[in-house]
């Protein structure tokens, strides 16, 4: 799947840890209270707060706001939409075990081979 940033043609993201609201505001091109705003609304999108309770922004955040940005402005989908968008979206991507993968893994019992693969080590010491 493509960068948003790279879709939207937005400048590319600075190497920061942290980023504050301003700073953001200013790379994605809108208000800080659209920020704000966008925080009430979709629940994954939580900034840290300082000592002080400022927005402490996350590289991951700014990627998050920058895929927010695309499809409300861009796609013009609804703010209902893009939340189900990015909830279909991270479905995708999570990796689903199977009952069957998850047997295969552990259905042998790992004790004796790795006793012998120990006795082999020791024989090599010897």
């Amino acid at each position: 799947m493509m960068d948003a940033a790279a879709q939207t043609g937005s400048p590319e993201i600075p190497d920061k840890l942290y980023f504050k609201i301003g700073e953001v505001s200013d790379l994605l091109g809108v208000e800080p209270y659209v920020l704000r705003y966008w925080e009430t609304e979709f629940a994954i999108l939580s900034p840290k707060k300082s000592g002080t309770g400022h927005r402490l922004y996350r590289r991951k955040d700014v990627e998050l706001l920058l895929r927010i940005k695309h499809l409300l402005y861009e796609k013009r989908f609804t703010i209902e939409g893009a939340r189900q968008s990015l909830q279909a979206e991270s479905r995708a991507t999570k990796p689903r075990a199977t009952k069957q993968a998850q047997q295969e893994l552990f259905s042998d019992d790992p004790l004796p081979e790795i006793r012998r693969e120990l006795a082999d080590i020791l024989q090599l010491l010897k």
